[in-house]
């Protein structure tokens, strides 16, 4: 079954082993992978993987137009790569970036509200939410039990004020929160994708919240270089899901926001 894995890192090979290492010692990880795109590459051959989406975070404002600049080189290098482009609230003109990224080919924007300081409903953003409407999706890292920068309340307010912004909370709505993430967002009109959840979740919340959600709405992510997508699809192949759903998540409904013919 063709899977693509809708939320991967990848960074410069001269800096991939320490920015690995700030990623996993800020969520108190441990990996051993490192996040360059021949690694991710060699995982997804050995999981199964035809496609990947490729998602980048700016730590500072300075390093955004940089950082894309990697996305789109790695993205024209590599079929097997989609890119989305990253942002910053502290940037002191994102709607020129957002032009550039879309005319890259970049297929939608990363969010990181926890790492780049930021609440997700900060009034600076909302010109970027606004032309976003009805174009480009964007991709939000949201819940962290440590802040309160992504709590699930905030993206709900993005959510119903800018009703046309299509979006993708990662880690089912609300890392280290799935539950209070399932309270504010199971009736909004978003996406959700299942990276970072599988190895804190039994089998059986996995199936609620799929079901909560609804499969048409669930996309399959690793978080690679944090976990091995070989067990990650193997997870993801072993939850009691019927065929069609099983294929909406794996890669119908990543086709679909990617804009992508089958």
């Amino acid at each position: 079954m063709r899977v693509i894995d809708f939320h991967t890192h990848v960074y410069p090979t001269k800096i991939a082993g320490k920015a690995t290492a700030s990623t996993c010692g800020f969520y108190n990880l441990k990996t051993d992978l490192v996040g360059t795109t021949n690694v991710l590459l060699e995982c997804g051959r050995q999981a199964g993987i035809s496609e990947f989406v490729l998602l980048p975070v700016a730590t500072k404002a300075e390093q955004v137009h940089h950082i894309n600049e990697f996305i789109v080189d790695e993205v024209n290098m590599h079929n097997e790569f989609y890119g989305f482009g990253a942002l910053h609230a502290d940037m002191e003109n994102p709607l020129s970036e957002i032009e550039y990224i879309k005319s890259s080919g970049l297929k939608g924007i990363k969010l990181h509200p926890d790492i780049q300081h930021f609440p997700i409903d900060d009034e600076r953003m909302f010109p970027v939410y606004d032309k976003l409407q009805g174009d480009l999706p964007v991709l939000i890292h949201c819940g962290d039990a440590r802040f309160d920068y992504s709590h699930p309340r905030r993206l709900k307010h993005i959510i119903d004020e800018f009703p046309q912004l299509q979006i993708i909370a990662a880690h089912l709505g609300g890392w280290s929160m799935f539950d209070t993430a399932f309270e504010y967002l199971k009736d909004t009109d978003c996406y959700f994708d299942i990276s970072s959840s599988m190895m804190f979740l039994t089998p059986e919340q996995m199936k609620t919240y799929i079901s909560g959600y609804g499969a048409d709405r669930i996309l399959f992510g690793s978080d690679f270089p944090l976990w091995n997508p070989k067990n990650e699809v193997e997870s993801f192949l072993s939850l009691e899901l019927s065929e069609a759903d099983r294929e909406k998540i794996a890669f119908r409904n990543a086709l679909k926001i990617l804009k992508i013919n089958p």
